[in-house]
């Protein structure tokens, strides 16, 4: 009777030690931080704010919809495909987190499951795209092309290879808008700011769509690159750029946005009057995220008349190009800007915004008004 029920002990024990290893195996196929998840109470608050929402329609495609589908993942369902269109289809834009009255912050807790279902082999041909560019060609837009191109090769001999000061400029201003990388530079220069030996990525495009793994290789590059050039400070003019070197950066270093610095030196720059009315689009990572809101402005007030638009700062409406949206759901993303270019005041003469990337977007979406960096409105005040 004694070893009976010693033997039932033991077999007890080793059927814990089994459920104990199912449990860390299904920790381990979905696993996000459960307290941010559950501070979600399906208030709906942010289905009245969602921009993918209020084009697609879907309780799926709004920020309820997808932490529901999280802690059911949580909870034991297993992942699959059939989530991707809606853990894929946010923007991460952040407005959700703005409004939240229960302080749940859902593009993290969003990008934290897309790096799940990644780590499961779950992923759609556009981020599997996205990837493979970054990850074969330093870029995210596929360019093959010397990431420098729009320097002469006399100019980038003589780039300084020490300096307290690194202008990043970022995959969108290096291959698509050139002409907004070598304005910034001309000005930078002055202060005896240079360039990475070599650039890549900030791996922003990978940590927004899950891939971490990859995202800490690029990141291991670029940190080596300002190690070896010495620089305290680094300057960019890219949103995305500028919210992934700050916030998924070690802490090494001081990161400006072009804005910032800018507005910073507005005494040196000389810039002069323009008889033009203006009104600015806040970039949901400049602004939302990092809550650089004054300092363009600011900017701008210093060059001509701003007119605001409907929706601004913390209310500011998505370009749609993030998250991957732009890449993944190309529909989408342009009726996101579509509705965004709705919030224009009348009598302005341009969108100034600074993100490449929401110049893209809402320059492809067709509106009658020109969509233009802020460093091209200080050029134009220099001229």
């Amino acid at each position: 009777m004694k070893n009976e029920g010693k033997k039932e002990t033991e077999q007890a024990k080793e059927l814990d030690k089994i459920e104990i290893r199912e449990e860390k195996g299904k920790e381990k196929l979905f696993e996000v931080d459960r307290r941010s998840v559950y501070k979600c109470v399906q208030c709906g608050t942010c289905r009245s704010v969602c921009p993918v929402f209020d084009v697609v329609g879907w309780e799926s495609a709004n920020t309820r919809g997808r932490m529901l589908i999280i802690k059911s993942l949580l909870e034991g369902t297993l992942p699959s495909e059939d989530v991707l269109p809606s853990l894929t289809s946010c923007t991460t834009c952040g407005i959700c987190a703005a409004k939240c009255p229960a302080g749940a912050n859902p593009p993290e807790i969003v990008e934290a499951a897309r790096a799940q279902l990644v780590k499961c082999g779950i992923t759609t041909e556009a981020q599997e795209k996205l990837k493979s560019a970054v990850m074969t060609y330093g870029n995210s837009l596929g360019e093959t092309e010397n990431r420098k191109h729009w320097l002469s090769k006399i100019e980038r001999s003589q780039l300084p290879e020490k300096s307290d000061y690194v202008y990043f400029v970022g995959c969108f201003d290096s291959y698509r808008y050139p002409e907004f990388a070598k304005k910034t530079f001309k000005i930078l220069q002055r202060y005896g700011v240079t360039l990475l030996p070599d650039e890549q990525c900030c791996a922003s495009p990978l940590l927004r769509t899950g891939f971490r793994e990859d995202a800490e290789k690029i990141m291991e590059h670029n940190l080596e690159q300002i190690i070896q050039v010495g620089a305290h400070t680094i300057i960019t003019s890219c949103a995305g750029c500028y919210t992934t070197l700050k916030n998924n950066y070690p802490g090494e270093f001081r990161v400006i946005s072009l804005p910032e610095f800018l507005a910073e030196h507005l005494d040196e720059l000389k810039l002069k009057k323009l008889d033009l009315t203006v009104t600015y689009h806040d970039p949901c990572h400049l602004g939302r995220h990092n809550k650089i809101y004054d300092a363009p402005r600011k900017v701008i007030q210093a060059i001509c008349t701003l007119k605001e638009m409907k929706n601004i700062k913390e209310d500011s409406r998505c370009c749609g190009g993030g998250g991957g949206v732009r890449m993944g759901y190309p529909d989408i993303s342009l009726e996101l800007a579509r509705n965004r270019l709705k919030d224009i005041p009348e009598g302005v003469d341009y969108i100034v915004t600074s993100c490449p990337l929401c110049v893209r977007n809402l320059r492809d979406a067709g509106g009658d008004i020109e969509v233009i960096d802020i460093i091209e409105l200080v050029a134009m005040a220099m001229e």
